[in-house]
């Protein structure tokens, strides 16, 4: 079996910058609006892999930063982010039409925080929370807001403190996805990848064929041969009903 290849991707943006008559309760008309905010880093990395990718406006240049999170995206079969639904995909779907790239090659996507608010109650959802619990290193720390003015401004070091912390929720949020992974919802069915014809049941989750029989899974009309996987304890169930009834029930 091929496994996918999955990709763990996050970026900064830039804020937008606009005049204000107060420091609360503004509403900010397009005529007050000064810039636009813009992503100005990622950090990327391949599953099984050592290397963090790192790209800003900085050290590379806005075109080509956007151009190699095209080319990523495109050679990714699953892109795993933690928020990225609404914030980094849509970011970075903007850049893709700005620059006439055109959509990347589709790929699935793995938000990690639609699972820990669906699947459990923390103190707080951000990600340097929940690392945290888990025992994680947590976010590098940073001077605050000060952090994009410096970097906003070209100095090198906040650029390398940038690089050092973009890297960092990357390596933290594979640590997650691994310790998160039994529990994810709607995870892309691994298996499937780089299989023709495989009449073997894998874990849905890590593609693992070593899996337990444990009971069963029913739909209205089938029941199924349950497992637990023995390698990242997912669930999942047979290819191939054991048992189907030809008629649906009535609803009166």
């Amino acid at each position: 079996m091929t496994e996918p290849k999955i990709l763990f991707l996050d970026i900064e943006t830039a804020p937008n910058l606009a005049y204000v008559w107060s420091l609360w309760r503004q509403n900010v008309s397009l005529s007050q609006l000064v810039d636009v905010g813009q992503m100005i880093s990622f950090a990327a990395k391949w599953r099984g892999r050592k290397q963090v990718m790192f790209y800003s406006d900085f050290h590379d240049g806005h075109d080509k930063m956007v151009v190699a999170a095209h080319d990523l995206l495109t050679e990714a079969d699953i892109v795993v982010h933690y928020n990225g639904t609404t914030f980094d995909v849509p970011h970075m779907n903007r850049e893709f039409a700005l620059k006439a790239l055109g959509p990347p090659a589709p790929f699935k996507q793995v938000d990690l925080l639609k699972t820990v608010r669906k699947r459990f109650r923390f103190t707080s959802n951000k990600l340097d929370h929940i690392t945290q619990q888990f025992g994680q290193a947590g976010k590098v720390r940073h001077t605050g807001f000060e952090l994009w003015r410096d970097c906003m401004a070209d100095d090198p070091k906040a650029w390398a403190l940038m690089k050092r912390y973009n890297k960092g929720d990357v390596t933290e949020l594979e640590e997650l996805y691994d310790r998160l992974l039994p529990w994810i919802i709607g995870h892309p069915h691994v298996g499937l990848y780089g299989v023709d014809s495989d009449e073997v049941d894998r874990c849905g989750k890590c593609g693992s064929t070593d899996l337990i029989r444990q009971g069963y899974a029913y739909t209205n009309v089938s029941k199924f041969q349950r497992f637990k996987c023995r390698q990242c304890g997912g669930w999942s169930r047979s290819k191939r009903a054991v048992a189907r009834v030809d008629a649906r029930p009535v609803n009166d």
